[in-house]
């Protein structure tokens, strides 16, 4: 008895003892299960790059040297949406600065093309982000109906057996059951740590949004800052 439940709990033993039906929706459940755990072990590792780069570049920011040596610092092509955000704030307000002293007609269009500049980066930055959170939410959503499905299939082979042999007793219906059953189990491991990643990961995405829409404010306020400057100031900047 203990031989015939040790080999009723045993995973590879229920694979093996299922139907090809039920062993096709356990190996769909494992490889989307493999799949949405390498989703989260690379958007954990990004999410962590971006922001700690993102806190360095705050700080550098927040120093006290000018934004130009900041931006100097980072290079002409960062590939941090921060420092590139920067870049492209700067650029615009040196191509205008050349034409000579701005009016304040022309100072509201170049506070408004750099808001769109920074509004086309952010956006493009959220996708890029999010990206991959798709497979998550297909795995936490669908895998508990995929393994539902396998598990009722298992069940009805299970019976159509018994009423064959005509024999109901438990030693004979469990080990059937316990086959089904594993295709659901596999549905809920698989769907599990997708979903609960899938939640975290699109608060993460949010905030590191947020965090981006935050510093393209603070640029629009800088470059509004020195717009307001007198003639002197500004030839300084």
């Amino acid at each position: 008895m203990t031989a015939h439940v040790s080999t009723m709990m045993d995973p590879v033993a229920l694979f093996l003892a299922a139907d090809l039906v039920v062993k096709t929706v356990m190996i769909g459940l494992t490889v989307a299960s493999l799949w949405s755990w390498a989703v989260i072990i690379d958007k954990a590792f990004k999410f962590t790059n971006l922001n700690s780069q993102a806190t360095a570049f705050e700080r550098a920011v927040g120093s006290g040297r000018s934004l130009e040596d900041v931006a100097a610092q980072a290079g002409p092509e960062p590939t941090h949406p921060l420092p590139r955000m920067l870049v492209i704030a700067l650029s615009d307000w040196r191509e205008a600065r050349t034409r000579g002293p701005l009016t304040e007609a022309q100072g509201n269009m170049l506070i408004s093309r750099i808001d769109r500049a920074l509004d086309s980066l952010i956006a493009r930055e959220g996708q890029r982000v999010e990206a991959g959170l798709g497979v998550l939410s297909v795995v936490a959503t669908a895998s508990p109906f995929i393994g539902l499905f396998g598990t009722v299939w298992g069940i009805m082979n299970a019976f159509g057996a018994i009423a064959s042999a005509g024999n109901t007793n438990l030693t004979t219906v469990a080990p059937a059951i316990a086959e089904a059953l594993f295709a659901t189990a596999i549905g809920l491991a698989a769907a599990i740590p997708a979903y609960i990643a899938y939640n975290k990961f699109s608060i993460d995405a949010g905030k590191f949004t947020g965090r981006l829409e935050s510093f393209a404010d603070d640029l629009q306020a800088a470059v509004a800052r020195r717009l307001g400057a007198s003639p002197t100031s500004q030839r300084e900047v």
